[in-house]
């Protein structure tokens, strides 16, 4: 029997397990010389560009989005005709799929969904430099300053973890920390089941030095911001800080005046108080230095050495229209 963490792994990837153990026995890759767990989580990597909706994740929208299937595509005409009648933007794509994302991040509410698209278009045209000609395998050189669980559950969605300290600002510019989200959550969002549980942040300012406060600018502060679900279709269950030290009040500074009022109930302060934490997270879904058992989170840096392992056509053609360089 499955330990709960592996079985959340499990049904996180049950769509593609039956046609990726096909396509490995096709190809004789030995699985039986790697443990079950890291089959599981190598299928997990693989299901990270599953496109595809199933009845669950359907039944999930319902709860979690609004979202009525009778009413689904009317709604999205709806968005699409509000934008080309206001002319406020000019989406780089109108189809189906990617309208689909700001509905729901907005609980099908069409005006909501339409500011929302605003928002993404504005920032896409404000800042540029972060996705124009960026190589995105580049990215990996962020390593353990992003962390994410291979895990999602109804209650949290994807946990992602930013560990600010963890970055050394002499190996590359702030800047390419909000390269490397931006590109995550680009990633992400073509998934379904992540568009529809949306996803909890964890900002761990432990080891974080006047030399990291430094490199934030109110700019920096307000693209970051932008990046939890400002200006991005993702919907953010809560934001949780911890482990900060006397310099919370220098670097929240630059951060709250960007962050709007429906946002702040979603925001909480533990301290080194993992009880605390742990009365909104589960433990099983922490790594271990969190007080947690999960076993399947992941840098950065590694998750885009599997994307890049497991891409396929259509996300090279997704990322270029964003304006990436994806490159062999």
């Amino acid at each position: 029997m499955l330990v709960n963490t592996e079985r959340c792994l499990y049904l996180s990837a049950k769509p593609l397990i039956k046609q990726i153990i096909y396509s490995a026995r096709s190809k004789n890759f030995k699985y039986q010389r790697t443990s079950m767990y890291e089959c599981f989580l190598e299928i997990a990597f693989e299901a990270e560009l599953n496109t595809k909706e199933d009845p669950e994740c359907l039944e999930l929208a319902i709860e979690h989005c609004n979202e009525n299937p009778a009413t689904r595509s009317a709604a999205i005409r709806e968005l699409r005709e509000l934008i080309y009648d206001r002319v406020e933007c000019e989406p780089y794509r109108t189809d189906d799929e990617f309208l689909l994302r700001f509905l729901r991040a907005r609980d099908f509410i069409v005006r909501r969904a339409h500011k929302l698209l605003v928002r993404y278009c504005d920032f896409r045209a404000q800042y540029p430099h972060l996705y124009e000609g960026v190589d995105l395998w580049s990215l990996t050189k962020v390593q353990d300053a992003y962390e994410g669980t291979m895990l999602d559950r109804p209650d949290i969605g994807r946990l992602s973890i930013l560990r600010f300290g963890a970055w050394d600002p002499s190996e590359f510019p702030v800047d390419d920390l909000v390269r490397a989200g931006m590109a995550m959550y680009e990633i992400g969002i073509r998934q379904p089941k992540l568009q529809v549980l949306g996803g909890t942040v964890i900002v761990d300012l432990e080891g974080i030095t006047l030399k990291h406060v430094s490199t934030l600018t109110p700019t920096i502060a307000y693209q970051i911001v932008c990046l939890m679900g400002i200006a991005i279709p993702a919907r953010l269950r809560s934001c949780h800080i911890i482990n900060y030290n006397w310099l919370l009040n220098t670097f929240f500074y630059l951060f709250k005046r960007f962050i709007p009022q429906e946002t702040w109930g979603r925001i909480y302060f533990h301290g080194h108080d993992l009880k605390s934490l742990h009365r909104h997270i589960d433990p099983e879904c922490l790594p271990k230095r969190y007080g947690g058992s999960c076993r399947n989170h992941v840098s950065l840096g590694h998750w885009f050495q599997k994307i890049k392992k497991y891409r396929d056509a259509q996300f090279d053609k997704e990322m270029k229209a964003i304006g990436y360089l994806v490159k062999e």
